[in-house]
């Protein structure tokens, strides 16, 4: 990581990082970061905040697809025997897929967009096991 380069390891972090931009400034700031870089500090940080006891022996694949532009970014975390792992790509066979465009998604994980919200608005597209996705949420500890 370059040293210009904000760090995103917390959610307040991010939330500081974003307060008060627009959707076009949030797509522009990312881009300028990196976008394959951002998703990656991200997905590591999911790694980091997952909490097994919360799992508990609950296993399954968790796609992330990121849209920016006319592009889709995916990464997936697989979760089983109390770890959590984050792989950049797209999964084979995932539990749920989570599809947000890429400023939706930064406020989401920046705890700025509620999961709820952004599915009954249309920021967010779940395919996949639903109920789960709600579920899930609990598994990762705020940071």
């Amino acid at each position: 990581m370059s040293e210009e380069t904000p760090s995103l390891a917390s959610q307040e972090d991010l939330a500081k990082l974003i307060e008060g931009l627009s959707d076009d400034e949030i797509t522009t700031a990312v881009k300028n970061m990196g976008v394959d870089q951002v998703l990656s500090q991200i997905a590591q940080a999911m790694t980091e905040r997952f909490n097994p006891n919360k799992a508990g022996n609950q296993s399954a694949v968790v796609q992330w697809d990121v849209n920016v532009d006319d592009e889709t970014k995916s990464f997936h975390l697989v979760i089983e025997n109390g770890t959590c792992t984050a792989n950049m790509g797209t999964a084979e066979s995932p539990r749920v897929t989570l599809a947000f465009s890429l400023p939706s998604f930064i406020k989401f994980i920046a705890g700025k967009l509620d999961g709820m919200q952004a599915f009954m608005t249309g920021q967010l597209r779940l395919t996949g096991d639903m109920m789960f996705a709600q579920q899930m949420q609990a598994w990762f500890d705020q940071g």
